[in-house]
This record gives structure tokens, sequence and C-alpha cells, in this order.
């Protein structure tokens, strides 16, 4: 594949409605009406500027100024082909003129049932039955009232638990909410929902038995059997687990660590989750990571990249074994989402697997991994960066107040370096990524699957002048 932008939609200003004044109206018409996402509204009404990203094209959006920024982040870690493809708005548009919409409950649709055929290919052994939804928090959540009904369908009813990782994050619906190990994303939604516990994560940087070997002694592994049988195994229905952790920075797997936790499953009757909403679509240069990794989950969450983010739409696949119940007699699974595998959603998901297809985009991916890692890690001669960690086009660089001790920003010090001066001054600089305390202080990288050294080089040259101006001031 070369690096290109592909099939863009061409000939577009780059703002409609002229610039300051477009922008400007925008501005004040979202302080008056738009509720932004995990976002400090106050900060707007203060005065600070709402960013209007107005549109993209390849790696690259555009305010309504007209400003161009890389989108190091893929707007959500979403936008796997770039911005600006014409043959996804195309298929979005042939299939709407078709049929917009029709339900999945006890009806199917071509659309939705050659994308799960088409994922079915995709994924190791027998995970070969497609439940749709609109996004990852229902995938995830979908995945444990699985598991709930599975068990009480099979003559096990105590087995409602779960077990995931600490600071991992699996999604915002109340139950997806409950399995995401973020203290001070639960707080405020507190009671959750029941039976949800946390294990060790993989992070080796901070890890006391292993940060100062040569090798991983898996208890963070072992840690999940402990408190399965600290539980009791009849209790526990499914371990959820990341391929590569998300939340507190890019965590990867230590070598063996997923193949224990397949065994610690295996040996306990528990069912292996592999949460990959975004790992999976090429991320880390496979459609699914647990192919990269050499596991077979007993379901697979996922969603974001399965469209570039074009059309909404996620989806839990599950093992043939977990369909069985359910095909005797008047059994049904309790559960259906609205716009679950909407036909158009769908569709531009076909149109985006055959897109990764025809250029080779995962084989670009695992061309190009080694040097955008190379090109990240020039940044470590920088007092502040403690850790480049990662995989595919994902990786998190951990800041530090000293290399030596590892010591880390934390409270109100860690705010005013993320969101008082770190986020602000690289978007500034022209590059959308994520300055995130989810854990320890961290900057996420996640372009888009097409770029290439151009695009390294360009995200290196931004985070240094900026990295370099924020130690000064400290």
């Amino acid at each position: 594949m070369t690096e290109q932008t592909g099939n863009q939609i061409e000939d577009q200003p780059l703002a409609s409605g002229g610039g300051s004044g477009r922008h400007d109206e925008l501005n004040k018409e979202a302080r008056e009406h738009l509720w932004l996402h995990f976002s400090q509204m106050g900060s707007y009404r203060e005065g600070h500027e709402i960013p209007i990203i107005e549109r993209g094209e390849g790696a690259y959006v555009y305010d309504a100024r007209g400003k161009r920024y890389l989108d190091g982040l893929s707007g959500l870690f979403v936008v796997q082909v770039g911005h600006g493809r014409a043959e996804l708005a195309e298929a979005a548009r042939a299939q709407a003129e078709k049929l917009a919409y029709f339900p999945l409950w006890s009806y199917a649709h071509p659309a939705s049932v050659e994308l799960a055929e088409r994922l079915s290919g995709y994924t190791p052994g027998e995970l070969n039955r497609v439940f749709f939804t609109t996004g990852g928090s229902e995938a995830v959540e979908s995945a444990w009232k699985l598991a709930r009904q599975y068990f009480k369908t099979i003559g096990e009813p105590s087995r409602y638990k779960v077990i995931s990782r600490s600071i991992a994050y699996h999604g915002t619906t109340l139950g997806a909410l409950s399995i995401t190990g973020i203290p001070e994303a639960r707080q405020p939604f507190e009671p959750l929902v029941p039976g949800a516990r946390k294990a060790m994560n993989t992070n080796r940087y901070r890890c006391l038995d292993c940060s100062n070997l040569d090798h991983c002694t898996l208890r963070c592994a072992d840690s999940i059997e402990q408190v399965i049988e600290f539980e009791g195994p009849e209790t526990v229905a499914a371990v959820y687990v990341e391929p590569v952790q998300n939340s507190g920075g890019c965590f990867p797997p230590p070598e063996g660590y997923l193949e224990r936790v397949r065994e610690i499953c295996d040996r306990h009757g528990v069912l292996m989750v592999s949460d990959e909403v975004i790992c999976a679509f090429g991320r880390l240069g496979e459609m699914f990571a647990c192919n990269r990794y050499g596991y077979e989950p007993d379901i697979i969450t996922c969603a974001k990249g399965m469209t570039s983010g074009y059309s909404p739409i996620g989806a839990m696949i599950a093992q043939d074994r977990l369909m069985e119940p359910f095909l005797k007699g008047s059994t049904s699974f309790a559960h259906g989402i609205t716009f679950g595998g909407h036909p158009v959603s769908s569709a531009v998901a076909l149109a985006n697997l055959d897109l990764f297809e025809r250029e080779g985009i995962l084989e670009h991916v695992r061309k190009n991994e080694d040097a955008f890692r190379s090109t990240l890690e020039r940044l470590t001669d920088l007092p502040m960066v403690g850790e480049v960690r990662g995989a595919g086009y994902f990786y998190g660089i951990e800041l530090v107040k000293d290399k030596q001790t590892k010591e880390t920003f934390e409270g109100e010090e860690a705010d005013r370096l993320l969101r008082g001066f770190l986020s602000p001054a690289l978007f500034d600089a022209g590059l959308i990524c994520r300055a995130d305390d989810r854990g320890d202080p961290v900057i996420q990288l996640a372009p888009p699957l097409i770029c290439g050294q151009e695009q390294f080089d360009e995200i290196e040259s931004i985070l240094r002048s900026v990295l370099e101006e924020t130690w000064n001031k400290l």
C-alpha cells in the first residue's frame, strides 16, 4: 500500500460559510445548546472556545476557520481508512435508497447477513455467531447478558460475576461501566450492577514484581485466577481483557499472558471475552487482535473501526457452543437493540472491509508499525518521557517528573499539566491526540491506518516541541 489518502471526496472548501465568522457563530450556538461528552462544560461557559471540526481528508481534519490538524487519534480510535472516503459515503447512499431501516427482531436483511458471514471468516476457531449492536458499550454489555443467560440456561445459575482489570475502560452503559476499572468514571453513578470484580493489569513499567526484570512473572495473569478462587468459580461467568489495554496508556500483553488467561478460564469453566472495540479492524495489524496474539476467546466484542466511523455499528461475536442452548425449544436470548445491524451501517462496514482488502491496510500496518514505534522512541531522550509502549498503530507515551525514580504527576498538578497546558498546546500546534490521566499521565496516539513516515515524523516533531516547552515551564 502506498502512503496515500485513497479515494477522497474532492474539491471541498477549507471552511464552509467563511472563516472566523462561521466559527464564532457555531461556537455561540454550541455553548447554548450542545452538551459535549466527557467534557468540563464550565470551561466553555468561562469563554474557552469549543473546537469546531468541519471536514476531513485522509489523515487530516480542518476546523471551521480552515486550520488543518493531523488526526493522531483517528477521531476516537475509529477512522481506520482516513477521512473523506467517497466509496463509503456512496455505500451508505445506495443502501439507504434501497432499504434505509429494518430491525433484526425476528427478521434479517441482506447487508446484515453478508456482514455476519464476512466477520465470521476473520475470527479464529468457532467464533461464528454475530449479534449486532450500535457501539462498543452495547457490545460489552451484550456479552455480559449472554454469559449470564447462557449459564442459567445450562443449569449453572450462580454464575453471574465478571472479572476485568484495574484501570481498564469497557464502556459507559451501566453494565459496561460496572466492568470498567476506573474509579473516577464509576463513582458518579454508583451503585452499579453487582458482581463486577477487578484484577491486576499488565502495566510492566510500574509492576512491583517485574518492572526491573527482563521478563514478566505473569503474576498479573495469576491474579485473575486468585479473584476467581476468592469469589468461588461457581459464581464467575466471564473474564474481560483487551488485547492491548487502552486506559492507562496502551498496556501490551506480556509474552504468555493471554495464553495463561485462556488456561485459567478453561480450568474454572469461565468464559473469556476479548474486548476488541479498539484493537480490532487493523489497529494492531490484524482484523482481530486475538489472531495476532494467538488465542481463541469465547466472545469478541468490537465496534469503532468496523465502518471506520462512517456509520455507527458494533458486534458481539460468540462461539457456536454459546448459541446451542438458544437453538432448543422456545428459548431465546432476551436482548435486542433497535438499531443493531442497521442496514446502512452494515453496508458501510462491508464497503470498508472491501477497502481494507483492496488497499492492503493490514499489510500496511504490519509493514510500518516498527517505523512508527522507532519514531516515537526518539522522544525518550526528553527528560519527562518515561516510556513509549503499545503495538501496531496504537501507542502511549507515559510522562514522568523523574525518569530514574519514575515519579509521576498527580492530582491538581496532573490536571494542570494535561488539561491546563498539554491538551491545548498540542491542539494549537496542529496535532489531535489524547493527554490522559486515567492512571498515570500519558499521551495516546492512534493515527489512521493509512499513515506513513511523513505523518510519523510530523507527530514526533509536534510532540517534541510541545514537551520541551512543557518541561521548561515546569
